[in-house]
Order: structure tokens, then sequence, then C-alpha cells
């Protein structure tokens, strides 16, 4: 089993797809250069980058959470049978997920919250699964905890999506609102408490909404930072973001700030996305951050 235990709080790792995303390392970050990438390549490759190539390898993921008799699911990755006209390599997907969840003994039914760090399309398609050509709530007794600012971004009564959120194209319908349209949304703002281990924390800047959520209990800290973090390169040059950040200056502002706070209380990072052993620790190390030591999850 994938599994650590930090203070009260179980985290399970369980996978839905490992592999290329369709982007090289310059079209992921296009504020860094060659040369950053070859300085690191001892450790980034290949859990994190192909050996001889500079295609990004990325992990779809979910973290089960288990606190205070309750099970939480952070992200939900991409769903199967979606339509994603322009993000292909999510388009119709058939994977196991739904077998893997089993596997880490979580029937949907089991699941008592859903966190969506924020609305991109792998990160909500397991919100939902296809029944008698309807989509519906995957996790049917699931309060579902989605933060507001992305709500109200991403709905197309308010704006249409365009521009390189395009690849969000169809996410709101099929993996949002049928949720929402059942009454098994929290639309939150500000902050929001989940028990006495867990809060969510606005992190904007990668999308308007994203956020945190940030683990306390027993002397144990850790912080699940969503798409703040796509690879550890951030960590240690985090001016550099991914393409996908609608507020640059924001994101960056949110990767210092949020990295720093993790350095000070020696918190055990988890980006949605790093294969490898999934999380790491932290420390300040001149404009940037080192990892100094991984999760004792499996690495793949």
């Amino acid at each position: 089993m994938d599994q650590i235990v930090l203070g009260d709080v179980t985290v399970t790792r369980v996978r839905e797809y490992v592999g290329p995303v369709g982007l090289t390392t310059q079209d992921f970050f296009p504020s860094s250069d060659e040369q950053l990438w070859k300085e690191h390549d001892s450790w980034l490759s290949p859990a994190f980058v192909y050996p001889d190539s500079d295609v990004v390898r990325s992990a779809i993921q979910t973290w089960v959470l288990r606190s205070e008799g309750r099970t939480i699911l952070v992200d939900t990755g991409v769903g199967n049978g979606k339509f994603r006209p322009y993000a292909p390599v999510w388009s119709y997907l058939d994977t196991d997920f739904l077998d893997n969840l089993a596997e880490a003994g979580v029937r949907p039914e089991d699941v008592d919250l859903v966190v969506n760090t924020h609305l991109h399309a792998d990160h909500v398609g397991w919100n939902t699964r296809l029944r008698d050509g309807e989509w519906m709530p995957t996790f049917p007794n699931a309060t579902y905890l989605v933060p507001k600012a992305d709500f109200d971004f991403w709905n197309p009564v308010n704006a249409p999506v365009s521009g390189r959120g395009r690849g969000n194209q169809n996410v709101f319908e099929d993996s949002v609102a049928p949720v929402h349209a059942a009454g098994r949304t929290e639309l939150w703002e500000g902050g929001h408490d989940i028990d006495a281990h867990l809060r969510l924390e606005p992190a904007p800047g990668h999308t308007p909404g994203s956020s945190v959520l940030t683990l306390d209990s027993g002397g144990d800290r850790a912080v699940f930072v969503g798409d703040m973090v796509h690879s550890p390169l951030q960590i240690v040059a985090p001016d550099h973001n991914s393409c996908f950040c609608e507020d640059p200056h924001g994101a960056r502002a949110t990767r210092h700030r949020v990295l720093g706070r993790a350095a000070e209380e020696n918190a055990l990072v988890f980006p949605a996305h790093l294969g490898g052993h999934g999380a790491t620790e932290v420390r300040r190390d001149g404009a940037g951050f080192s990892l100094t030591g991984w999760a004792p999850f499996t690495s793949f």
C-alpha cells in the first residue's frame, strides 16, 4: 500500500495515469532554459523528465486522506469517457482508476469529502461518471469542496473559455455543473476548516481560485499544493511558471509564499502531478529552495 501516516491522518496515493502529457520542458515552462534543466538532469531524469529527451513525465493521482473518521479525496484526476477537444491526451480516457481506488479500500459510496484544489480538467474528472447517458456524481454521498473563485471563473455563463484555457472546454459542464445541480457542492472562499487537522486556504495565481490544503497533526505538517508546482524544478527555481498559469505574477508570489512556509514549518510538500516519490521536504536555498528528503512512497 502506497501510504504514510502523518499524526492522526493517513495519506494514500492512488494513481490514474503516469506518462507523457505531450509537452516538452520548454512548452510546459516557457521562461525556463535548456541549461537549467541540464544542470539538474541527474535527479530530474527519469522520474520527472524522460531520459535523453526534454519531454515532461507527469503523474495524475489522487491523494486519499483519512481523518477523524472521514474519507477525503484531494483532486479527482481526468476521468473516463470525457471529450477534451483542445487537450487530446485527456480525451476519452479509459483507465482503471476506480479499481485502483478500491485497492486502497475506498468505494465511491465511502467518500465523505472531495477537495478540488482548482477546476482544471485533470483535477475534477472523476467528480462525475456517465450513467444512462447523463453525468452523475461518482461519489454520491460526498460533499464536493469547490473554491468559489474558480467556480465563477470557469462557469461558461459568466465568460466563454478561450485562449490557453480552451483546454478546459466542456469541463465545467460535465464535471462540475452536475455535482452542483445534485446539491453536492460547497462553495468556499477566504479559507475553510475541514477538521482539527485539515484546512483549505486560497493560493491564487495558477487559477483565480487555486487553493492549498494544509495538514497539521501530532507534530507532523504537510501541504497539498495542487498545480502550484508541476515539476520539482519549480521548487529549485520558483520563478518559473507553467504555461497554464492564468496570473503569472500571482503564481510566482504564491509559490514563494507557500514553499517558504513549508520550509519554515518542515512540512511535506505534495504537488498534484509529481511522479517519483510524490512528495518532498524543502528548505530555503538562495533565491529558491532545495529538496531535503522524499516521502516514503513507492517511486513511479
